[in-house]
């Protein structure tokens, strides 16, 4: 049976203060374990007046402690912006928090603009350009393997000492990221949502082709996160996904604001050049019913040969986005937990 997983941004609606967005995800992680959801992760994004979440690992002990079967897990760590050191030490206290359940899920992007990257590190672009090194010291350390012989950080361990580890992914919408995956024996999730699907075969066929098993990973292990939205009807679907149509045109234009309502939405037209930008976002999207995103979903499995989906949603209304989650859980038969 085909697992189904979240990732959350913890988005910020217009009218709502940012912590309450965080406590929000907080709810959201309950309730998708509850529907039976595999994984429940948060990602990193920094500056932007849209997305509040800012710092995944910070939420990932929050939501551990109110969870406890729910695989949870960044999407991502943004290394470039941290010590790699000083990111195992954070893993490895979250899987003392919640062993077994801990994924540790990478990305290269800075997260928002480069004068925001420079002040949360100032060596962001030379990090940046030694990712690949940091990945590998990180794993050295997430594992209690020892670091290459004349390494400046040779024989130092990282705390807390657990019997188990995090699980590493490595994230991108590009080849770059799934090549780095596949040389170091990691599972590898494609980030569908950004790219709308363009270059999805191309780095999952790269991966699988390039992939030396590790003693953690045999095998190759890919998903990719989409954006989805279902709805009790497809009318409903529709009208919900104005909220999001809206998102995507201030983005291309460099505006990152709280999400608006379709009512607001409606009560600014859109321009001759937007409602064509607007049809093509609606085309592209899984979106519908139940059944119909479902089905979406199933036939993109098949056709990328994963297991599993990491699905993204984002409406105005939280109760909206919770609705969405409980039908495809519904849809795939999930077990809901008591």
């Amino acid at each position: 049976m085909m697992r189904l997983s979240v990732l959350d941004q913890s988005t910020v609606s217009q009218g709502q203060p940012h912590d309450a967005a965080i406590r929000d995800t907080i709810a959201m992680a309950q309730h998708c374990e509850r529907l039976g959801y595999h994984r429940f992760w948060m990602s990193e994004h920094h500056a932007l007046p849209t997305i509040a979440g800012s710092s995944p690992e910070v939420l990932m002990a929050a939501v551990a402690s109110v969870t406890s079967r729910i695989r949870v897990g960044s999407a991502g760590v943004l290394l470039p912006n941290y010590s790699p050191y000083k990111v195992a030490e954070q893993f490895r206290t979250l899987e003392a928090i919640a062993p077994g359940r801990i994924d540790m899920g990478l990305g290269r992007a800075p997260g928002g603009d480069m004068r925001t990257a420079q002040a949360l590190h100032p060596n962001v672009s030379l990090n940046a350009q030694n990712f690949p090194n940091h990945v590998r010291d990180l794993l050295a350390w997430l594992r209690d393997e020892a670091l290459r012989p004349g390494h400046p950080q040779y024989g130092l361990h990282a705390f807390p000492q657990t019997p188990s580890a995090p699980e590493p992914w490595m994230l991108g919408s590009s080849t770059g990221g799934a090549r780095m995956a596949a040389e170091l024996g990691i599972p590898y999730c494609f980030a569908h949502f950004i790219t709308e699907g363009q270059g999805v075969h191309e780095a999952l066929e790269l991966y699988r082709h390039f992939y030396k098993p590790s003693a953690q990973h045999p095998e190759p292990k890919a998903t990719i996160c989409v954006w989805a939205l279902a709805a009790d009807s497809e009318e409903e679907a529709h009208y919900l996904f104005k909220t999001r149509e809206r998102a995507l045109l201030n983005r291309n234009r460099g505006r990152f604001e709280p999400l608006m309502s379709p009512e607001d939405v409606e009560a600014q037209p859109y321009s001759p050049q937007e409602q064509l930008a607007v049809e093509r976002y609606r085309e592209q999207a899984l979106l519908g019913d139940g059944a119909h995103v479902a089905k979406q979903l199933r036939s993109l499995a098949g056709e990328l040969d994963i297991e599993e989906i990491a699905v993204l949603t984002w409406t105005y209304d939280i109760e909206a986005r919770k609705r969405s989650y409980a039908l495809l859980a519904a849809e795939f038969g999930l077990s809901e937990q008591t």
